[in-house]
């Protein structure tokens, strides 16, 4: 990663690669104000199984490639619907659309502020790889 990067450009580059890989409803959450378990969430919805798991290793891959960082820890559960890759100050979560509306991250952490699709996109620009 660069060395002026702060984690809510890591986690709108995150949001990036995800959107390249046609992730659906993607949200970035900054919950550093109201937890100590990381300064961001990156949520994003699978249509299936296999997209879920095509999600995770494109930030796994993407992230280690393109900005050297590794997840210091993978969990997934059994069935391959719920994926988290957690980067320590960004924890990315992967979502079959069952579960997203399941377990409703998003209303669990109200009281998080969240980054618009304008401000992730405009600060993950340089990392862009399709045009559409």
């Amino acid at each position: 990663m660069t060395e002026n990067m702060d984690s809510k450009q890591f986690a709108c580059i995150i949001a990036r690669f995800l959107d390249d890989k046609l992730g659906k409803n993607i949200s970035i959450l900054n919950i550093g104000h109201v937890s100590s378990l990381a300064d961001y969430f990156v949520i994003v919805t699978g249509d299936s199984t296999p997209h879920v798991k095509a999600l995770m290793e494109t930030v796994k891959e993407q992230t280690k490639k393109q900005l050297g960082r590794m997840p210091v820890r993978m969990e997934n559960d059994k069935r391959n619907r719920w994926n988290l890759l957690d980067y320590g100050d960004v924890v990315v979560h992967i979502l079959h659309k069952e579960e997203r509306e399941t377990y409703a991250i998003e209303k669990f952490w109200n009281n998080a502020f969240s980054v618009s699709e304008d401000e992730w996109k405009e600060l993950s620009k340089d990392y862009k790889t399709y045009d559409k």
